[in-house]
């Protein structure tokens, strides 16, 4: 396959336009090249979530994809100097949420077995993106593929070497997901991208641990601390910074989304979500990028999924909806220390630092 073929006219192309856009150098042309190469993941997307909610059909199993917004696109560009743009392997992304670690597991192995062209990057390491035998440092558990489109159709060839990162999470990992991205939006501080304020990461590292043992039976990111310290030290770190305090005194967007399928969801801090719907994703996509042009200081994100229920479910952080995370955390703390009164495991010490003095699992993170 030529390389002129590509979207956007070449990869390096594309990664030239990317990296004026790191240089903040990026000119209108630099932009309409990125625009056409992002809009070229649709149908890798659509091809995917077909299969996937093929595979899903009468599993207990939510399926639902995205696109990578611009803003998040140009934040990583600036956040991992050395990425180019068109490896960038989370573009175009689909998520399946299961209940339990086994049903994740099992549909994720049957995937691996299928017969098509589509090449998985981590084929020879399948463990490679797994966060859930190695929790990143953060607390973020979940397993991802990331796959390269590849189809011999005359229409296909041209979308040959685009990628699409499958995320796998249970109910838990999910809820525990969505609170680290309902704080990205309510402060100033980035758990996710381990930005901002230390104390908002260092708890919310503890609390996946909480969750990890309490409701899966599995070690986070403090594999070594005993039950009650562990409890004792979220609870100290959660006074400072009235982390869960906020999360409870959260209603959930009023936003309805309906069954149209295409939905871009439009958020910026103080403001109710907006939601606009689309039945052509083609006419979806086009407005994705009008939008993003007239309001460059919102978080629009387009998504599809077959229900309402899905859509809330699998994006829980647009609609400001972390009370699944609330609830978790306070039964775990409660299974841990086998108190029915939690402020009874509370210990007053000395100011806590954000440092961690247990080893993490596994090696240091890959930032992604």
């Amino acid at each position: 396959m030529a390389d002129v073929t590509f979207p956007g006219g070449s990869k390096s192309r594309v990664n030239r336009a990317g990296e004026n856009v790191r240089a903040g150098r990026a000119t209108d042309e630099d932009l309409r090249v990125i625009d056409e190469w992002r809009a070229a993941h649709r149908a890798v997307l659509n091809t995917f979530q077909a299969l996937l909610r093929e595979r899903a059909r009468g599993k207990d199993v939510s399926v639902a994809q995205r696109h990578k917004r611009k803003r998040t696109i140009f934040d990583k560009l600036t956040r991992i100097p050395g990425m180019s743009l068109a490896r960038m392997d989370d573009v175009a992304g689909c998520r399946l949420i299961f209940k339990s670690e086994r049903s994740l597991y099992a549909f994720r192995n049957a995937l691996h077995q299928a017969r098509f062209n589509h090449k998985r990057r981590n084929a020879n390491a399948p463990d490679k993106y797994d966060y859930i035998k190695a929790p990143k440092e953060t607390g973020y558990r979940g397993v991802h593929d990331v796959y390269e489109y590849d189809v011999k159709s005359d229409v296909g060839k041209a979308l040959a070497g685009l990628y699409v990162e499958i995320q796998y999470r249970t109910l838990v990992q999910h809820a525990w997901s969505t609170a680290v991205e309902v704080i990205g939006f309510l402060t100033q501080n980035q758990p996710k991208f381990q930005q901002g304020d230390k104390r908002f990461e260092y708890a919310m590292a503890l609390a996946s641990e909480i969750l990890a043992r309490a409701h899966e039976n599995q070690r986070g990111p403090f594999p070594d601390l005993e039950n009650r310290d562990l409890v004792s030290r979220f609870l100290e770190a959660e006074k400072e910074i009235k982390l869960m305090s906020m999360l409870r005194g959260l209603r959930a967007s009023k936003g309805e989304v309906s069954n149209n399928r295409n939905a871009i969801l439009i958020f910026k801090d103080g403001n109710p979500l907006e939601v606009k719907y689309f039945r052509d994703a083609t006419e979806a996509l086009r407005s994705l990028f009008e939008l993003e042009q007239a309001m460059p200081d919102r978080d629009i994100v387009l998504v599809r999924a077959d229900t309402s229920d899905e859509v809330r479910l699998a994006f829980k952080n647009y609609f400001s909806d972390a009370q699944d995370f609330v609830s978790l955390v306070d039964s775990g703390c409660t299974k841990l220390t086998k108190m029915k009164n939690i402020a009874e495991v509370y210990r007053p010490k000395a100011k806590m630092t954000p440092k961690r003095s247990a080893t993490p699992v596994g090696k240091k993170p890959r930032r992604r």
